[in-house]
């Protein structure tokens, strides 16, 4: 016996995307390729949107873009770090083993 064919039910409120999805995986995808200083940003803006998607309640189609994108600001940002403790060292070892000296 089979079941007469009743169309897709229904399953609440239709998906909805985030407004900042797509700026933050931009955001987050620039900061690895082009400019590290555009990590934090992808980082935080991506940390407030998924706040923002878990306290709502609704299902968000786009929080694989988001939480792509925050994981990318935080590599860029964690990049940044050890490049700037990496120059902050190289100036401070030519400080003290006299590579700036004026003297010639």
């Amino acid at each position: 016996m089979s079941y007469p064919n009743d169309g897709p039910g229904y399953y609440g409120p239709p998906p909805q995307t985030h407004p900042n999805g797509t700026a933050i995986l931009v955001l987050g995808i620039l900061s690895l390729v082009i400019c590290s200083i555009l990590g934090p940003f992808a980082w935080v803006m991506g940390n407030t949107a998924l706040r923002e998607i878990d306290e709502s309640g609704y299902y968000y189609e786009n929080r694989g873009a988001v939480q792509a994108g925050r994981i990318c600001g935080i590599i860029s940002s964690v990049l940044m770090m050890i490049t700037v403790g990496f120059l902050v060292f190289a100036f401070g070892m030519a400080l003290v083993f006299g590579g700036f000296d004026g003297s010639r």
